[in-house]
């Protein structure tokens, strides 16, 4: 494994070179954006903050919750991944399958981190997220979009393939939630705009995103890949993106939006 991740940083480091020929719009981290410019924001909306899918690893940290004097509920289909977050971070879990869980309309920010994706039922999961949330209340959504070439490999390969690859080539994925199942359902910036209108859910911030690291391993890949992007860009226009961030809001009856 060690020759194996020596070449594929030799592969992307030239393939960034590569990239760093083509404009800023394409080359903008959404992961890295998300984490260090909407993330900070979302901590900002109130005090009642549910994280979707943060399992052991939530958002917030302890100095978070004590700066700007948060709740943090975590909500995850996995009870073994809630016990392992960092003690202190969590004032209430819910073990739960966020495609089908009703809320209580208590939230005043809902965070959603590269969740999304692994959801079977993606318009379940907004609807859901429009439970949650209170009235001008928002969620803070970053996910990676089904019509993205890794994730059409991901829906194909098998699952213990595909992780043998991923660990190989990008040990540190190991460590985050790079190897769970992903469905991408209703996972397209189309998708997600029309099921947050059908809940009711206005959308105030999106930004969409031209880059991922997967085929940066593999030079071919990677020039492929982007051969792929301008393609799928003049059929599917904003659809073609790789990743997106959303965030959505909650109306107040009565108030105009």
């Amino acid at each position: 494994m060690g020759f194996i991740s020596a070449f594929a940083k030799i592969n992307i480091a030239t393939s960034q070179a590569i990239d760093r020929l083509l404009p800023a719009s394409v080359r903008r981290d959404g992961g890295r954006t998300f984490r260090e410019t909407y993330a900070p924001e979302a901590l900002e909306q109130g005090p009642m903050m549910y994280d979707l899918g943060g399992g052991s690893q939530p958002y917030a940290s302890l100095k978070d919750k004590k700066r700007y004097g948060l709740k943090v509920v975590g909500l995850d289909i996995s009870a073994e991944e809630l016990a392992l977050a960092p003690t202190g971070i969590y004032d209430r879990t819910i073990a739960a399958d966020l495609c089908s869980f009703v809320g209580d309309a208590d939230a005043d920010v809902v965070i959603c981190q590269a969740t999304l994706e692994h959801v079977p039922d993606g318009p379940g999961a907004m609807r859901a997220i429009a439970t949650i949330l209170k009235p001008g209340g928002r969620a803070y959504l970053f996910a990676p979009s089904r019509n993205a070439l890794f994730a059409r490999l991901n829906l194909l390969l098998p699952e213990g393939v595909k992780k043998k690859i991923l660990f190989a080539l990008f040990p540190a994925k190991a460590l985050g939630h790079d190897g769970f199942p992903a469905f991408y359902n209703g996972c397209t910036p189309r998708e997600i705009e029309h099921s947050a209108k059908i809940n009711g859910l206005v959308v105030e911030k999106r930004q969409l995103f031209w880059i991922s690291s997967y085929f940066m391993a593999f030079v071919p890949a990677y020039l492929m890949w982007r051969a792929f992007q301008g393609i799928s860009f003049l059929f599917r226009g904003k659809n073609a993106a790789e990743t997106f961030i959303y965030v959505l809001r909650k109306p107040v009856q009565g108030k105009p939006d």
